[in-house]
């Protein structure tokens, strides 16, 4: 696909509305899923997306070509959701109701599992509500789509010691239940390996 790939970017950035159709079908699920993670719906996720979309096509001349097109999208997606979130200020949620298995990431192949498995899908989304959207961006582009601090970094323009410290804090809160003053964890959570599917666990527009 790296070739293919290559040839739809060199004509995008030519004004080929077509090869760019391309790209985002090819993408269109990863920078979803992470606008799901960070927004919260999917209604408010499909518009980030295509917001992500329109933003890079108009910009493709700026575009590196020596840089990760995907990395380039999910930079993109991530700036445009923190934006979002500082606007509308999302109040954080309750973390009492949470399982412990919470990060495992597995599918579940039976029927009653699959209920079961959406009713963890949502209880991660209330979970990752609770974060400032500095920090929600880093543990999204960290846990589910196994960046290193370095592209964390590069992505959010920021150092590797701030990415970071956000992790070390997000997991701080996560665990205590965003409670300064509660002597006893909240829900004893650690974000301790990538989810797993990485960027590619949902269905396209839709959180399966």
């Amino acid at each position: 696909m790296g070739d293919q790939e290559q040839t739809w970017i060199n004509s995008a950035r030519c004004g080929d509305e077509d090869a760019f159709g391309n790209l985002v079908e090819l993408y269109q699920r990863p920078v979803f899923n992470l606008c799901y993670r960070m927004l919260g719906t999917p209604m408010a996720a499909e518009d980030a997306a295509q917001e992500t979309f329109m933003r890079a096509f108009v910009h493709l001349s700026s575009y590196d070509v020596a840089r990760s097109f995907s990395s380039w999208l999910l930079s993109i997606a991530s700036h445009h959701c923190i934006d979002q979130l500082r606007r509308k200020h999302h109040q954080l949620l309750s973390l009492d109701s949470l399982s412990d298995d919470m990060w495992s990431g597995e599918e579940q192949a039976e029927p009653e599992e699959i209920v079961l498995d959406r009713e963890k899908e949502r209880a991660v989304n209330l979970l990752l509500q609770r974060l400032p959207a500095d920090y929600r961006a880093a543990v999204v582009l960290r846990y589910w789509y196994d960046m290193s601090y370095d592209e964390i970094a590069r992505l959010l323009d920021t150092t590797v010691s701030a990415i970071k410290s956000r992790l070390f804090r997000a997991r701080h809160m996560l665990a205590r239940g965003n409670d300064p003053t509660s002597d006893e964890p909240a829900a004893r959570r650690t974000l301790s390996a990538p989810a797993a599917g990485g960027s590619g666990r949902s269905g396209v527009w839709a959180i399966a």
